[in-house]
């Protein structure tokens, strides 16, 4: 039997957990970045009106930052899989690592959702 299984398989789970939540990330991204490209391509359907530039660079800086801040997860999912896997083998006991990234993490996400939704619902009120 492996020495603190329990813990391990709980470590290897939260990892898993933050990579499943970086790819839902990233994918997130794409589809923001090829979503505005697909409001380009289908403009001249929609009444001839194209949409404003700013708004294409605003969603393409959107798209690209939430592809980093999901790649960036992957990276500190990583370092934190090995760091916790190496502090459950040690014999000494060791405080709790904090939770300052993870709340980091999620106020970036929150303020990108917030911009989208900000920017979305521009784009919405200018086109009716």
């Amino acid at each position: 039997m492996i020495k603190n299984f329990s813990d391990h398989a709980a470590n290897e789970r939260t990892f898993l957990a933050w990579v499943r939540t970086a790819i839902a990330v990233m994918a997130f991204g794409f589809l923001v970045e090829k979503f505005d490209l697909f409001l380009e391509i289908a403009a001249p359907s929609l009444g001839g009106r194209q949409p404003s530039v700013p708004g294409q660079k605003f969603a393409n800086f959107v798209g690209l930052s939430l592809i980093v801040v999901g790649t960036g997860m992957v990276a500190i999912a990583g370092i934190r899989f090995f760091q916790i896997a190496k502090q459950i083998d040690s014999p000494q006991s060791l405080p709790g690592t904090g939770s300052r990234l993870d709340l980091a993490l999620a106020a970036l996400l929150v303020l990108l959702g917030c911009a989208l939704f900000f920017y979305l619902s521009h784009a919405f009120v200018a086109a009716a």
